[in-house]
Order: C-alpha cells, then sequence, then structure tokens
C-alpha cells in the first residue's frame, strides 16, 4: 500500500497507488493495480486539480520494477504531483527498505521511493512513513514497487 495524505486549513486529501502485484506459477504479475485493497480508486486528474491547488505531473507505469522470472511481476507506478500552495504531506508506504521477494527462484521487485523535488531543484529523500512541508511549486513523488517475480528464468 502507498497511501499519500496532503492538505492544510482549507483543504485535505488521502489517496492510495497502485504497486505491482506478484508473479505466480503460471502467470506474470500485473502492472499498477491495488492487491489486498478493494473499492478503492484514484480521483481523476481533471477532478483532484479543479478541486485542489495540486498539478498531477505524470502518472505512469514503474518500467523495469518487476521482478524477473519464468513469470514476471508486474511493475509499479510513478505519480509526480506539484503543489500550487504551502500544505503538508504525509505519506504512508511498504517496501522502501526490503524489496517485494520473488518465489521459487524468480527476482524480487525494485523497491519503492519517496521524494521531494524542491523549486530550487534540490531532491529530499522521504522515508516509508514520512511526512514534509510542502511550498508552492514542490513536487512531491511516489514511486511505487514492483512485484516479485516466479521461477528461474
Amino acid at each position: 500500500m502507498n497511501n499519500l495524505t496532503f492538505g492544510n486549513e482549507q483543504y485535505q486529501y488521502y489517496e492510495t497507488i497502485c504497486g505491482g502485484s506478484g508473479a505466480g506459477p503460471d502467470f506474470d504479475g500485473t502492472d499498477a493495480v491495488h492487491t489486498h485493497m478493494t473499492n478503492s480508486r484514484l480521483t481523476d486528474p481533471e477532478v483532484l486539480e479543479w478541486r485542489f491547488p495540486v498539478l498531477v505531473e505524470s502518472f505512469a507505469i514503474r518500467r523495469g520494477s518487476g521482478g524477473r522470472g519464468r513469470h514476471h511481476g508486474g511493475d509499479g507506478a510513478i505519480r509526480r504531483i506539484r503543489f500550487r500552495e504551502a500544505m503538508t504531506a504525509a505519506i504512508l508506504s511498504g517496501h522502501r527498505r526490503v524489496p517485494p521477494y520473488g518465489m521459487a527462484g524468480g527476482e524480487p521487485g525494485a523497491l519503492g521511493r519517496n521524494y521531494v523535488v524542491r523549486t530550487d531543484g534540490s531532491v529530499e529523500t522521504l522515508g516509508g512513513t514520512d511526512q514534509c512541508a510542502m511550498k508552492a511549486g514542490d513536487v512531491f513523488v511516489i514511486e511505487t514497487p514492483g512485484g516479485g517475480g516466479f521461477g528461474k528464468a
């Protein structure tokens, strides 16, 4: 799970961001999907940007993040959100230190990463459970983990 919240005295928002699912004995993992989480979806970018002072700069599959194997793990996602005013952002996410494991000789998926790109170009690395003050122009980036592969390639 990758849970992002942000807000200030006027705005509050919570979203869950998908990752890659693990492969199995007769199937590849799925790219950019919620696993062990149901009845959840992201707000459409147009609605999010209309209701909140943020811009969804990109939301894409994180190619190559799934573990290799006879069956490949699914790739995670990359989400970049630019803030248009000051807010506090918090992240609660897993697989930032221990990669999603592979099975039966399959390789692990890539670790997730969380960081902020400040307006001056500096990068602030965040942990799996962290929070930070966002200023207008800062970009919060979430790179979600890929799923583990299954079987030797």
